[in-house]
């Protein structure tokens, strides 16, 4: 599966932490569709998009299309909520 990121998701990755970010971009994608390997990465459905846990306090919004996992945010939890409920 295809790893894509939004201009959004690069602008909101802090810089001291990009290695971090995308080890778990990477582990969300080997994760996705194992239901079974979905805790070990904290993935869960945000619905209409999943999160992904990047350490205790960044999390990793995202959404499949197609053939690709697309990441819209990199942020706190805090974030994410804003994220959300200016999607809605």
């Amino acid at each position: 599966m295809k790893l894509l990121a939004t201009p959004r998701f690069l602008n909101s990755i802090p810089a001291a932490r990009r290695a971090e970010v995308l080890a778990a971009m990477k582990a969300a994608g080997e994760a996705y569709g194992q239901p079974h390997l979905h805790a070990g990465v904290g993935l869960r459905r945000i619905r209409p998009f999943m999160e992904c846990r990047c350490g205790l306090d960044l999390r990793l919004v995202l959404q499949r299309e197609k053939d690709a996992l697309v990441f819209h945010l990199c942020g706190t939890h805090d974030e994410v909520g804003a994220f959300l409920k200016n999607q809605r």
